[in-house]
């Protein structure tokens, strides 16, 4: 997978994009080197600055009430609109009827639409024949790819030698690819190189370089399209680390996410992403989160490897409460805590550092024994 500039996004948020559901839009906002981002489409919060709403750090990134409004917007902007980005991942994946409207709305002004959602605007035979009328591009990222460019685990992960560490998290979207992004500039701003092995719909919008769309794939083919990916990636680049982008969690009831990174991807050293404030899995409220030092625990004896270091995701909390809350994760798990939005990810991409540096080391004293 390789990214390249596609052109000037709208990102379509309507009703979600201060929710979870609306964490495909918060990634484009934040980040993306495949689009230019000119505005996002949410009537619940037109007329605010989508950075100061998601992180209280302006962005000039406009929330407008509708696609038309987007589009005007852009061209009084001498920044005309190309696509259609949809940024709504709601449970299941589903684009609700009011959504499929806007859809078409934006095709007939004219709009390349990408989306990443199950429901395929391309198996949509309406919306298919309307995007042939209008001479645009419909683009499923979530569609399987064929089956004769799957790949089978071969074993060749054991190729690997740059140091690899997977970001999971206690939740679904509560924050890990925003790290594992966060991670992999910042370790790269302390000399070393890094590559980001993506896993999710969103980091493919976000133009990664190397990674998979991993709930499209045959099951019995993502182990090995897992490490294909993070080969690939060792054997073009030699990168000093490999980040790889957790999904779901591995305890969670719907979405029992980062088995197959942990079995596949073999893993250095994990990254555990964590909401303090959560008391249940989202979007389920009757099954109550594992404690924190179970989901660690569940990890490190799957992997045989260590959770080095915890990542604070601060929804609900003021400053007073995230300050207590990386205490008291502190002296639960004996872990350094990071609030990489907040804070940046300095602090943890030191502590990726440091294993580097140990395993080094182990390996200098191994050779002159």
């Amino acid at each position: 997978m390789s990214h390249s500039f596609d052109g000037n996004a709208i990102v379509y948020c309507e009703g979600a994009f201060t929710t979870p559901n609306g964490k495909t839009a918060h990634g484009l906002v934040r980040h993306t080197d495949r689009y230019r981002v000119i505005n996002v489409v949410d009537s619940v919060h037109a007329g605010n600055d989508a950075g100061q709403l998601l992180d209280r750090r302006p962005n000039d990134i406009p929330v407008v009430d509708s696609i038309a409004t987007a589009i005007t917007d852009a061209k009084k902007a001498n920044k005309p609109a190309t696509h259609l980005v949809i940024g709504l991942a709601p449970d299941g994946g589903r684009l609700s009827l009011f959504a499929r409207d806007d859809v078409k709305v934006a095709i007939r002004s004219g709009l390349h639409v990408d989306s990443g959602l199950h429901d395929l605007l391309s198996e949509d035979t309406e919306i298919a024949e309307l995007a042939r009328e209008f001479g645009v591009q419909l683009r499923d990222v979530r569609k399987p790819p064929p089956l004769s460019q799957l790949h089978f685990f071969s074993g060749k992960i054991e190729d690997v030698t740059s140091f690899k560490v997977a970001v999971l998290g206690t939740d679904s979207a509560i924050g890990k690819r925003t790290t594992a992004v966060l991670l992999v500039k910042a370790l790269r701003e302390q000399g070393l190189t890094a590559e980001l092995i993506g896993t999710g719909q969103t980091s493919w919008m976000q133009g990664v370089r190397y990674g998979i769309v991993l709930d499209s794939l045959i099951n019995d083919f993502v182990a090995g399209e897992i490490e294909h990916a993070v080969w690939s990636a060792w054997s073009e680049q030699k990168p000093d680390v490999i980040i790889l982008e957790g999904q779901g969690s591995l305890l969670n009831p719907a979405y029992p996410g980062g088995f197959e990174l942990l079995a596949a991807g073999r893993p250095d050293a994990v990254v555990m992403q964590h909401a303090p404030a959560r008391d249940v899995y989202d979007g389920f409220p009757n099954h109550p989160m594992h404690p924190l030092e179970r989901q660690i625990q569940a990890i490190e004896v799957v992997s045989d490897r260590p959770v080095v270091a915890v990542t604070l995701n601060h929804e609900l909390l003021d400053q007073d409460a995230i300050e207590q809350s990386k205490r008291d994760v502190a002296g639960e798990t004996g872990l350094p805590v990071f609030d990489v939005l907040l804070e940046g990810a300095a602090g943890l991409a030191e502590v990726i550092a440091q294993r580097i540096a140990s395993r080094e080391c182990v390996a200098r004293e191994s050779v002159n024994r």
